[in-house]
């Protein structure tokens, strides 16, 4: 029963304006990772590019998750956590379409980025990440920018939650 409480709220909620204007967020997101990931990839013999003392722009091809945490060459693991990461972002939809409009706000930053890696990991099978964040000798992980807005719909779901608790 309530299975069927929840699927009513879901369709009703589905084709809201608000609902609708995060999803358009979210595939502005997308589209901006898609963008700077096939301008890297299309420029890659120009790759590493030197910005500044602190930023280049160097491709890697990660077959792992977040900062290239369970990277492997097997297949299967790979195959696994593509299929995690797409019922994840199954979720993500799910939660914006529920949620209340911080809420929604924060699915949609999330979402586009999820977007963006999920769809490198099935068209390419790796995601390209190309931003080398330095200091002297000390290089950070190298990401992308659908890490960044993930990262950052993460961290303000946390200080939302810290700051904001009822």
């Amino acid at each position: 029963m309530n299975f069927l409480i929840v699927t009513k709220e879901f369709k009703n909620n589905i084709f809201k304006k608000d609902n609708l204007f995060f999803f358009t967020f979210a595939t502005i997101i997308f589209f901006l990772d898609r963008i700077s990931k096939l301008k890297i990839i299309n420029n890659f013999d120009e790759v590493p590019y030197y910005v500044n003392d602190y930023i280049n722009f160097d491709l890697i091809w990660n077959i792992g998750i977040g900062f290239g945490l369970l990277s492997t060459n097997s297949s299967l693991f790979y195959n696994f956590v593509t299929t995690l990461i797409g019922a994840v972002i199954i979720f993500l939809i799910y939660f914006l379409i529920i949620s209340n409009k911080i809420d929604k706000f924060i699915y949609s930053i999330i979402l586009g980025g999820a977007l963006g890696n999920f769809y490198d990991r099935v068209i390419y099978n790796a995601v390209p990440d190309f931003i080398d964040l330095h200091y002297d000798d000390f290089h950070w992980f190298t990401f992308n920018i659908a890490d960044i807005f993930i990262s950052l719909g993460i961290l303000i779901y946390l200080l939302k939650d810290l700051v904001f608790k009822k």
